[in-house]
C-alpha cells in the first residue's frame, strides 16, 4: 500500500496558498509542493491530493490518504460526491477540481484517514510545513479560481 499524506494552506483565504504532499512507499518517499499567487485554503487542501493521487505512476490496488481536511474527506465518505457529479457540480464550490479528482480517484482503490491537523502527527505537520512554505515562493496562477473571481466582481467565492 502507498500512503500519501497531504496538507493544504492559505495566508488572507483567499490569498497566496500552497498544498504539501508526502509520498511513502516502502522505503522510499517523496516530497511534493507548489505554491500559487492567489487561491483558497479549501482549493489547495483538495489539490494536495490530487496531486499525490497524479503522482503515482501506474494504478494500484490500494492507496491511503492522510488528510486534516474535512472539506476534502466528507463528499467522498458521506456519498456527497456522487451526488455533485449527477448534477454536474450545479451551485458547488471548485468544480475544476472536485471533476479532476474524480478522474485520478478511479483510477486506484482510495482509503482515506482524517488526522487531526496541527496534532504532532509527523507527516502532516511536514506537509504543513510544505504547503506554508510553498505560498511565499515560485506562485503560479490558479488559472480557474483567478478567472471565477474575476467574472463574479472579485468577491472570492470559491
Amino acid at each position: 500500500m502507498i500512503h500519501i499524506y497531504t496538507d493544504g494552506s492559505a495566508r488572507g483565504n483567499p490569498g497566496p496558498g500552497g498544498y504539501g504532499v508526502i509520498l511513502k512507499y516502502k522505503h522510499y518517499v517523496k516530497e511534493l509542493a507548489q505554491g500559487y499567487r492567489k487561491t483558497t485554503n479549501n482549493r489547495m487542501e483538495l489539490l494536495g491530493v490530487i496531486i499525490g493521487l497524479e503522482a503515482l505512476k501506474e494504478a494500484l490496488q490500494e492507496v491511503m490518504i492522510y488528510s486534516d481536511s474535512k472539506y476534502v474527506l466528507d463528499p467522498i465518505a458521506k456519498g456527497w460526491l456522487k451526488k455533485w457529479i449527477k448534477m454536474d457540480f450545479k451551485d458547488k464550490k471548485n468544480p475544476d477540481l472536485w471533476k479532476r479528482f474524480w478522474i485520478v480517484y478511479q483510477k486506484h482503490h482510495v482509503y482515506f484517514h482524517w488526522v487531526k491537523g496541527h496534532s504532532g502527527q509527523r507527516e502532516n505537520e511536514r506537509c504543513d510545513q510544505l504547503a506554508v512554505a510553498s505560498s511565499y515562493q515560485n506562485l503560479l496562477v490558479d488559472e480557474y479560481y483567478e478567472k471565477m473571481t474575476v467574472s463574479v466582481g472579485n468577491v472570492g467565492v470559491i
